[in-house]
């Protein structure tokens, strides 16, 4: 469903005083468009690429951040069953390359003290506990939390949740503090 999550922030935490949502695709957006009018909810929406910030960021810095990465979708199989057949090897470490890149692009439009919540769908630690584990070794200013509640398995970084028949799709997530801005 697209903006699912993007409908939950704002159903879960109606005091934000905003919710920007960019994707690449501004075909899914109007679907995201679609959801939160039925929900009554409102965002701003952008189409754009979120490595490129200066076409969309106004320099004012996010106090959250939901990366919800690109992936290879290996934890909805259950319910995508065609992914485990148009999937190629050289994809994972395309997709690797591509979420690191946002991971970096998100983290500079981050205000010292904020925190990004790193997402993805997939079950690969290539996806996952190895991107966060290259962001932090690259980016002395960041630090991982402990993420509250027993949700998934405890990786070396963030937890997994792996798909259950009949239940929740896999996925990762991992939260993220800035406690310093970049040097240079």
């Amino acid at each position: 469903q697209p903006g699912g999550k993007t409908c939950h922030i704002l159903e879960a935490e109606p005091q934000l005083a905003g919710v920007v949502a960019v994707d690449l695709e501004a075909k899914r957006l109007v679907r995201v468009r679609e959801n939160l009018e039925r929900l009554g909810l409102s965002a701003e929406l952008i189409a754009a690429d979120g490595r490129d910030t200066a076409t969309w960021w106004d320099g004012k810095p996010f106090q959250r951040i939901l990366l919800d990465a690109p992936c290879s979708a290996t934890g909805v199989i259950r319910r995508h069953p065609d992914i485990k057949l148009t999937r190629q090897p050289d994809d994972i470490s395309a997709l690797a390359s591509l979420q690191g890149e946002l991971l970096d692009a998100m983290w500079q439009t981050l205000e010292v003290g904020g925190i990004l919540l790193y997402a993805t769908c997939s079950t690969l630690p290539t996806e996952n506990t190895e991107v966060i584990e290259a962001f932090l070794a690259r980016t002395p200013g960041a630090r991982e939390l402990d993420i509250a509640g027993q949700f998934g398995i405890k990786q070396p970084h963030g937890r997994q949740l792996l798909a259950q028949e009949g239940g929740h799709d896999g996925f990762y997530y991992a939260k993220l503090i800035k406690i310093a801005a970049a040097r240079g």
